[in-house]
Order: structure tokens, then C-alpha cells, then sequence
């Protein structure tokens, strides 16, 4: 049985393209300004550099050496091409994120690096948990208004399922202030963020349940101060690609020091 994939790859472009024409990419500065100082604390010159976007022309001007290239399904990657690829806020989109991940580790070369930069299952719970009451109240069912992201525990995994090594997952969360929530609902417009899932509803959204749910957010989530906060996770992965020069990890059985003889305790044997 054919899976139907999670996002629509042409509603995803078009959200894409009209968020273009005014857009609000402040959560791309602070993932570039993140990346930028990870990269200042890694002893290595990079020089064939990837970055991997759905907004090009933003990331080609913060690093305008890279490579630059959409994040298609199938990436247009060379395998050994590369000793650093950045997947730059899009994989939250991907109906296949191991996928992704195991093409950039084929496109780097030995020892290159791999950072990745994504919303996490953190992002909008504010919004999803006022559209999901909103709806149930007004319809009596739910729609699928918001993409599932995933959530560090898991995203860290993925990195060893695709082949990394060296793992590495982090969040950072993010509190913004909006007026009210028609205002984030149009920002995540302008960021591209848009609902692209091929789930979605397509019918545009009953003015009875948006009412509502901007009713319940200011209720449940406003601070009293005429604004309302919008949380957004960034998950931020690093990896590398495997490498004999790389620390590797001690086969059991073969360390040469007890761990009482280092704490200063008396080792005690267990009974039969």
C-alpha cells in the first residue's frame, strides 16, 4: 500500500513563492547567527561548503561561498562533494528526514560535518492546542491545521540511523510576542510556514472556529498585556561523517583503570 507522504511538495513551493514577495525570515537569522557560532568553534577550515534551503537567496547572501540547493526529496548532492552541508530550516518539512540526513552524509566527505537547524515538536503548541479546542467546539471534529514536528529525543536518533558520528542534538526555544493570533497566522504566511501537509484541509478555515480559536488563545495564553506569546523550537543537529582520525569508543572488557580505584570507593562484589 502506497504511504501518502506528509507534505505537499507543490502547496509547500507555493506558500514558498508568496511568502517571497514580503517575507519575514527572522527565525532563518537566528538559525544562520546559530550556525555561524558553532562553526567558530570547530577546528577546521571548511571549504566546500552545501547548504541545503528553501529560501536560497537568503542563505546564499549569509554564506555566499556554499553551494546552495533546494530540499528536494532527492537532494542535488555529488556524494564526496563536500566537507561541511547545512540542512537550513526545512527538514520539519521532509517526508522523509532519515532520508535527507543519509543523502547529506553520502555528499560529505570523510570526517566532513554535517549541521542541521529545524523546528521542533515545541513550535506553536499554543496555536495548535487553540485551533484543535476551537474546532472541536464549533465542529465537533479536528483537522490536521498544524505539521507534526518531531521532538530532540527522537531527531537525535535519526543522526545515528543515518550513519553519523558524534551526535549531537539541541534546542532552542523562542518566545515571540504578537498582537493577537490573525497576526502570527499571517506571519507564518510570510515566513512560509503555512499548513503544506497533504492532509490538509482545502477548504478555507470557517470564520466560527477562527474566531474562536483566537478567543481561546488570548484567554488561555495572553498575559493580560494586549499581546499574545507564539513559541517556536529550534532544534539545532550536528554530525559527522564517519573517519578513522575521529574518537572511537573503547571495546568493553578492555579499559585499564577501575572506575573505584578513580572515585576513591571500595568495590564490592555482587552475591551469586
Amino acid at each position: 500500500m502506497t504511504q501518502t507522504p506528509l507534505t505537499d511538495r507543490t502547496a509547500l513551493f507555493r506558500n514558498r513563492l508568496r511568502a517571497g514577495r514580503a517575507p519575514v525570515l527572522f527565525l532563518h537569522e537566528v538559525a544562520a547567527d546559530e550556525i555561524e557560532d558553532r562553526l567558530a568553534v570547530v577546528n577546521k577550515s571548511f571549504t566546500a561548503p552545501a547548504v541545503v534551503t528553501g529560501f536560497p537567496e537568503f542563505w546564499q547572501t549569509r554564506l555566499p561561498e556554499a553551494r546552495v540547493v533546494a530540499d528536494d526529496e532527492t537532494l542535488a548532492l555529488e556524494p564526496g562533494a563536500h566537507d561541511l552541508v547545512i540542512h537550513a530550516m526545512c527538514l520539519h518539512w521532509a517526508s522523509d528526514p532519515v532520508g535527507q540526513l543519509i543523502q547529506m552524509r553520502r555528499a560529505l566527505r570523510p570526517d566532513g560535518l554535517m549541521l542541521g537547524a529545524l523546528l521542533g515538536g515545541g513550535t506553536l503548541q499554543e496555536l495548535r492546542a487553540a485551533l484543535a479546542q476551537a474546532e472541536a467546539d464549533v465542529t465537533g471534529g479536528l483537522s490536521p491545521r498544524i505539521l507534526p514536528m518531531g521532538e530532540i529525543r527522537d531527531l537525535g536518533a535519526l543522526l545515528q540511523r543515518a550513519g553519523y558520528t558524534l551526535p549531537v542534538a539541541d534546542r532552542l526555544p523562542l518566545s515571540v510576542e504578537y498582537r493577537n493570533a490573525r497576526h502570527l497566522m499571517h506571519d507564518l504566511r510570510a515566513m512560509g510556514e503555512a499548513n503544506a501537509m497533504s492532509t490538509r484541509p482545502r477548504r478555507m478555515m470557517r470564520r466560527a472556529v477562527l474566531n474562536r480559536a483566537c478567543d481561546i488563545y488570548a484567554r488561555e495564553f495572553g498575559k493580560g498585556t494586549g499581546s499574545i506569546p507564539a513559541t517556536f523550537e529550534m532544534i539545532f543537529l550536528t554530525g559527522w561523517s564517519p573517519d578513522e582520525s575521529q574518537p572511537q569508543p573503547l571495546r568493553p572488557g578492555s579499559a585499564k583503570a577501575r572506575l573505584a580505584d578513580a572515585l576513591g570507593s571500595e568495590e564490592k562484589p555482587l552475591k551469586d
